[in-house]
């Protein structure tokens, strides 16, 4: 996330709507009344409130939202682990919906296409997206602040006060507004409640195996931490065809599930008195594993996950995103000898070309998500669906509309 300080009070913007909004409202588009999940502030349970949502402007698409999944990013920013961040603001950039209406300029999307909003874009312009090399487009919030739309104003407004977006997607709202460059139209006949997960957790993890770590056949894999991204983490390394995968995470409860997506073999770091990475050592004829990789977003696994991998050829990939605070400090000898350390956002995957791709191989059974989802609440019970998250209890949450 961006590396400026969380701020609490209100946006100093341009109010709800742009100067002609009177003329919009003549014609065919107008503002929106609609239910959406409010974070007033740092630490509070998010709020359901009536919000005003305004039209979209040039390049910009009005989205109904039907599903979205609950993922560990928004509840790190419930947490005020992540800086950046504008309050108050409509989280959640894992959704599935329907175009309800469009700017000027949009030429490739139309009221009634489903769509996937992505929380990274590709604008198919910047040296990122016109590089093979990387999906990283500078217009990533990493780049550029995506808690107001490219214009610097907001399409959200409640009791009368500014709302902030979130990674330009803000799919906690029954209706939002999304940039054309963070937006994929996908296959009609895709379930929404299952689309939704390659906005984020299935694509980042089966793209890390695949297209970050190249994992090869027969390869050993390790996966550390098994929740939505790990498993689909897990299904990459599989569907890479590793010959050993194996499961590390401190909730023994996830391992038959792990099982179940490919895992060899699973293991609780405190059911040991020495390091895990010393454990996975051992489990490996003292060599280390080919490839690891960091589901979790801790420094201390980071760094134990690069110190289980093969000295001289091993690639370890961060996945799981860090606080915002955090520092890591390890000893250079960990890559003097050889090994990678690589990271990987939203898989690797080009997100405007590759979603597409990815939901229509969902719907001919190539590829199987459905097993990440664990709970489906009603929109309106989305703070227990955060608290599911947090007890562990869930792989991936949805929310319906």
């Amino acid at each position: 996330m961006l590396g400026r300080p969380c701020r609490t009070g209100l946006p100093e913007l341009e109010p709800k709507v742009p100067p002609d909004h009177n003329d919009i409202v003549t014609r065919d588009k107008k503002v929106i009344t609609c239910r959406a999940a409010v974070a007033w502030e740092v630490g509070k349970p998010l709020s359901i409130e009536e919000v005003e949502v305004s039209p979209p402007k040039a390049r910009e698409v009005r989205v109904k939202l039907v599903a979205t999944g609950i993922c560990r990013t928004d509840d790190h920013v419930l947490r005020g682990a992540l800086e950046g961040i504008d309050f108050p603001v409509i989280l959640g950039h894992e959704g599935a919906g329907i175009v309800e209406s469009v700017g000027e300029e949009v030429t490739d999307l139309k009221p009634g296409d489903k769509v996937v909003p992505l929380c990274i874009p590709q604008c198919g312009k910047c040296s990122s997206c016109l590089s093979p090399k990387t999906n990283c487009c500078l217009k990533t919030h990493l780049r550029e602040s995506q808690n107001v739309m490219p214009d610097k104003t907001t399409r959200f407004t409640c009791r009368g006060k500014a709302v902030h977006h979130f990674l330009w997607t803000s799919t906690f709202s029954e209706y939002t507004v999304i940039p054309e460059d963070a937006i994929a139209k996908i296959d009609d006949g895709a379930p929404m409640d299952k689309a939704c997960l390659f906005g984020c957790g299935f694509s980042t993890g089966y793209g890390a195996a695949l297209n970050t770590a190249k994992v090869d056949p027969g390869s050993c894999c390790a996966v550390f931490g098994l929740g939505g991204i790990g498993l689909s983490t897990v299904l990459g390394c599989k569907a890479a065809g590793a010959s050993r995968i194996i499961g590390i995470d401190i909730n023994k409860g996830k391992f038959k599930k792990a099982r179940e997506f490919g895992a060899t073999e699973c293991i609780n770091p405190h059911d040991y008195t020495k390091p895990i990475q010393e454990v996975l050592i051992e489990m490996t004829g003292g060599e280390g594993v080919d490839y690891s990789f960091e589901c979790v977003g801790n420094v201390d696994t980071m760094k134990a996950a690069l110190e289980a991998c093969h000295l001289g050829y091993g690639v370890s990939v961060i996945v799981g995103e860090a606080p915002s605070a955090a520092q890591l400090s390890f000893s250079p000898l960990l890559l003097f000898t050889g090994r990678t350390w690589k990271g990987s956002i939203f898989g690797g995957w080009k997100s405007k070309d590759s979603v597409p791709k990815l939901v229509a191989d969902y719907m001919a059974k190539k590829i199987d998500v459905d097993g990440l989802v664990t709970h489906t609440f009603p929109f309106e019970e989305i703070n227990q669906g955060f608290e599911v998250l947090r007890s562990g209890k869930s792989i991936r949450s949805i929310l319906m509309f």
